[in-house]
């Protein structure tokens, strides 16, 4: 609904840029329950405010970093007391849509990313985000953190040779990268452990985040023989209780949604491609982190109906 003088309504204006605004908070906390907490937030400041803003852009760009500025640093204190390897909550869509940069923007939301970004503090990690996935001005970028733009430079500088230092040696080619990972799905479908070996690095990392609420399936598996044997003998007993799983892009990544025979939503895999091997499968089960995704499976109920059904197989 327009006003008389066909302007938008606060209402439309703020839906117009909830996308952006959802994703400038979920790259800042790795969250998609407390983005869409900060996104619901700067509303009600919005909605609040008397004066109409030069930008509206910039005004709720700059609030709902703040706001999850604050959220991460009260959130830093519980991943360190986390139990067991901590990963964001797998995120299937990005709502933001920049057909030029997409590639760009899906590899700023992978896990390898994002768990770079862990490795920011909290202002760091908000410079990072405006100013190197979003392209906000400086000008802009001091006004969301509060900072002068001399100080928003050294932070920007200095979060991009941490974030710089991380990062592979080889990027994948998307279309390299998503082939072969239909090529993993197949082979893991089929059982085929020399197959699964060849698509894997040799130091390939399987880590599983149950966060002590879910079976650790995968709490720390190493090197590809490892990997491949663990997966081939794990999924024949999951197919046996009609354990599912569909590919699907997680974080901007190939993936896949594992679900029991109800449904519902077992488990999510990652994979971390580069040098054209399998690098990590980074799995989510954690059923607090899934519960966007869908209902969630009994990961302990399926655990011990897929090891009853190992046993009467063997």
């Amino acid at each position: 609904m327009t006003g008389p003088e066909g302007e938008q309504t606060k209402a439309e204006e703020f839906e117009e840029l909830r996308p952006l605004l959802f994703s400038i908070a979920y790259r800042i906390l790795g969250s998609v329950s407390e983005a869409e907490d900060a996104v619901s937030e700067t509303w009600l400041r919005y909605q609040a405010t008397e004066t109409q803003p030069t930008s509206v852009k910039a005004f709720l760009s700059a609030v709902v970093t703040r706001i999850s500025i604050d959220v991460l640093r009260s959130a830093r204190v519980r991943r360190e007391q986390y139990v067991g390897p901590w990963f964001p909550e797998p995120l299937l869509t990005d709502p933001y849509q920049d057909p030029e940069r997409s590639a760009e923007l899906a590899d700023s939301v992978s896990m390898a990313a994002l768990l770079l970004l862990e490795r920011l503090s909290p202002l760091e990690r908000a410079v990072f985000v405006l100013r190197e996935v979003f392209g906000f001005g400086f000008g802009e970028v001091a006004t969301a953190v509060g900072r002068s733009e001399a100080a928003c430079r050294q932070l920007a500088a200095r979060a991009r040779r941490h974030m710089d230092a991380g990062r592979p040696r080889f990027e994948a080619d998307r279309r390299e990268r998503d082939r072969l990972a239909a090529r993993f799905f197949e082979a893991l479908r089929e059982g085929d452990v020399d197959n699964l070996r060849d698509l894997l690095a040799a130091d390939v990392e399987m880590v599983g985040d149950g966060g002590g609420k879910a079976p650790q399936w995968a709490r720390g598996i190493s090197g590809a023989e490892n990997v491949a044997r663990v997966l081939t003998s794990m999924l024949p007993p999951m197919v046996r209780i009609e354990v599912s799983w569909q590919p699907q892009q997680v974080n901007g990544q190939p993936g896949a949604v594992f679900r029991d025979r109800d449904g519902k939503v077992l488990n999510t895999w990652a994979l971390d491609i580069s040098d054209g091997r399998i690098q990590a499968i980074r799995t989510v089960l954690n059923p607090d982190k899934l519960a966007h995704v869908g209902p969630v499976a009994d990961a302990w109920a399926v655990l011990r109906e897929a090891t009853q059904a190992r046993r009467s197989g063997d």
